[in-house]
């Protein structure tokens, strides 16, 4: 048998949330869309008005990216285990 009719054979054997979860490993593995990549591309757009504060706010956050004053995802990570 080979690797493929072994793998058709372990497919027919999962129910449907062990087989949306290997869904969703080969959509990582081949870098393509993942649950939450699905989720925000059917998201509604937000068209409602900022406010002067979220104004600010967005200013501040982009002088301080162009600062260079961010973090990377593996050092939140750290900060937050």
């Amino acid at each position: 048998m080979t690797a493929k009719d072994q793998l058709r054979q372990a497919v027919d054997e999962l129910t449907d949330a062990e087989a949306a979860e290997t869904l969703e490993y080969l959509a990582r593995r081949r870098g393509g869309p993942d649950a939450l990549d699905r989720l925000l591309d059917q998201a509604p757009v937000d068209d409602e008005p900022t406010s002067p504060e979220e104004e600010e706010g967005a200013r501040e956050a982009h002088e301080q990216i162009a600062r260079g004053n961010v973090f990377s995802a593996e050092q939140i990570k750290r900060e937050i285990a």
